[in-house]
């Protein structure tokens, strides 16, 4: 009996064009609902991002966003884990420090946060997945903690760059989870130990829960989950820590996959 269903968001749920099909999506959470079964979104967009996507109906769903850093349930966070300040500014000094076309986004509890000298075609792609965002003339500004870091490198050079982040490594997770991007979140803390926490909350065990994903990011999801699909156009990899494959996100393979599944169960 499936009781907890968990999705990313990029190239999973939302199609090439970063939207989706909002009147098969409307069937889906009405589906859900008859059924009582719980919704979470889990992506590296920004919470504030992700309710701007979904809409009213995102009210209904645990949203674990910033790379699933934090939980979000009916407009309150009951979850998240931060970067200490000086590591944070620490990171993004390395990185600044490092040749190369990409940026950094430095993200904190109230605002994701780029420099003013960001080109505009990159503050474009900033706000797809970001809300609210802060224009800084320097990341040493930032006082607050940090949700996470994130680097997008449109050349995608990121392979090559995670390396000489390694002096963090046991201080920050860390993962390239794909070419152009980096996610840089607290030690320990990345979408399966969110997922985890999320189970205990619900008491829902893995037999009980169904993860979909696309990305490197995704692997560990696809541990916590009985009923883990990778999207055809999926990672290798992440196929490979999948148990199934299913459509891909331009076949708005997630919602087919759930109704199918959610249709099944009716009858049990």
């Amino acid at each position: 009996m499936i009781k907890l269903i968990i999705t990313d968001m990029d190239g999973t749920f939302l199609n090439s064009q970063g939207d989706y099909n909002r009147d098969l999506f409307k069937n889906v959470v009405a589906k859900m609902g008859q059924q009582g079964v719980h919704f979470a979104p889990c992506t590296g967009k920004q919470v504030e991002r992700v309710e701007e996507l979904l809409g009213e109906e995102s009210k209904k769903f645990w949203i674990l966003g910033d790379s699933a850093t934090r939980i979000k349930y009916q407009g309150e966070y009951i979850y998240q884990s931060l970067l200490n300040n000086k590591l944070g500014r620490d990171i993004i000094q390395q990185l600044e420090a490092i040749a190369g076309s990409h940026i950094v986004i430095a993200c904190t509890p109230e605002f994701a946060a780029i420099k003013k000298d960001t080109p505009e075609h990159l503050r474009d792609l900033v706000r797809r997945s970001y809300a609210n965002v802060k224009l800084v003339e320097s990341y040493q500004e930032i006082e607050s903690d940090f949700v996470k870091i994130t680097v997008y490198d449109e050349n995608k050079q990121c392979p090559a760059l995670r390396p000489q982040l390694s002096p963090f490594d046991e201080k920050a997770y860390i993962v390239v989870s794909e070419a152009a991007w980096i996610d840089i979140a607290n030690a320990g803390v990345h979408k399966g130990t969110t997922v985890e926490r999320l189970q205990e909350i619900l008491n829902v065990t893995q037999a009980e829960t169904m993860v979909f994903g696309d990305g490197f990011n995704d692997i560990e999801l696809m541990e916590r989950a009985h009923f883990s699909f990778a999207m055809r156009n999926a990672f290798e990899e992440t196929k490979a820590a999948a148990n199934y494959i299913t459509r891909s996100n331009d076949e708005d393979g997630v919602m087919h996959t759930i109704l199918q599944f959610l249709s099944l169960q009716s009858k049990v």
